[in-house]
């Protein structure tokens, strides 16, 4: 870009072409022996040893007798285009073009199932490896309505989880996800549009604002991820699926209170428990009437102001059904 010979000064060209005077006079000056012979064994050990990082690096390289810093290393990594391996889920980032759509249920009550669904992905570990676990989720009575395992995070195997709980269970009134770019692109949100179900999305960030979905992957990674190592993905995907079965069945989870879209019956409390529960319901109803504007406020996203609430026939039938098997007993 800079011509020596032509009649404008160096300097002046530099400034016309918005680059600094020192840049044109630079050489690049080659690599030393020294560092050759070192990115050598560097290539050689990141072939034996994929996951080191700098830090590992510089202690193996001091075992060989080089005495080098951790942050020489970092630089002839990036010279020669070497990472180290490791997990990297990176699940939500956005794809540029994408639209954004708000989010829709700041201070909206949740008082019956298929108002709201929402969805995430997270990674699983395996043995060696990992796979991508999507899964949709009904906000109000907490089921997991689908779910999906893949390798990738391509929007399809999103897509075949959304359209699989729609053919099961209809429609909710309002999606909710994170900004993900499988959520954004067009395969997917033309599903929900043409459904005529409104989207939400989570704030940059936000976790909290899709934190049901959140607590769900606590718990299937403490409850059995975590207890196994997976050899393939077949067995991690058949493994799952019967925790995933385990966690929709009230009659084999420990909680004093399951939500189900059709019935609902306290864990454990036999059929006069459930008989006790219908009736303390009612009358339980009728006391909480006069007092609807009053919500009972349950574990959710405040930090950015937002409460998720539950109407008081839902919570009075709540405080009942943790009472029903004592009352039973009695």
């Amino acid at each position: 870009m800079i011509n020596r010979d032509h009649g404008l000064s160096v300097v002046k060209q530099a400034k016309a072409l918005g680059i600094s005077r020192g840049s044109v006079y630079y050489l690049p000056r080659p690599v030393s022996p020294a560092d050759l012979a070192v990115m050598r064994r560097m290539d050689e050990l990141h072939l034996d040893f994929p996951f080191a990082g700098s830090r590992m690096l510089r202690d193996l390289l001091r075992q060989d007798g080089v005495t080098i810093g951790r942050r020489h290393v970092a630089t002839l990594m990036k010279r020669m285009r070497i990472e180290e391996l490791y997990r990297k889920p990176a699940t939500s980032k956005p794809a540029p073009g994408h639209k954004i759509y708000p989010y829709l249920l700041r201070g909206m009550t949740i008082t019956r199932p298929n108002q709201v669904w929402c969805m995430d992905i997270t990674y699983v570990p395996m043995a060696r490896g990992f796979v991508y676990l999507a899964a949709v989720v009904d906000w109000f009575s907490r089921r997991v309505l689908s779910w999906r395992v893949s390798i990738t995070l391509e929007a399809a195997f999103s897509v075949e989880a959304l359209e699989e709980a729609l053919a099961r269970y209809g429609k909710p009134d309002i999606f909710n996800t994170d900004q993900g770019s499988q959520f954004t692109g067009h395969d997917f949100t033309g599903v929900l549009h043409k459904a005529g179900i409104a989207i939400s999305m989570d704030g940059k960030g936000a976790w909290r604002d899709n934190v049901f979905i959140e607590r769900l992957w606590r718990s299937v990674k403490y409850e059995e991820v975590y207890l196994r190592a997976y050899t393939s993905v077949g067995e991690a995907r058949a493994s799952i699926g019967r925790y995933l079965t385990f966690y929709n069945l009230p009659s084999r989870r420990t909680s004093r209170y399951v939500v189900e879209v059709n019935s609902v019956c306290c864990a454990g409390c036999g059929t006069a428990g459930c008989f006790w529960w219908s009736f303390a319901r009612c009358a339980r109803r009728r006391t909480a009437e006069p007092s609807r504007s009053a919500r009972l406020k349950i574990h959710g996203p405040s930090a950015r102001g937002w409460v998720a609430s539950i109407s008081p026939r839902s919570a009075a039938s709540r405080r009942v059904r943790g009472a029903t098997p004592a009352m039973v007993a009695a």
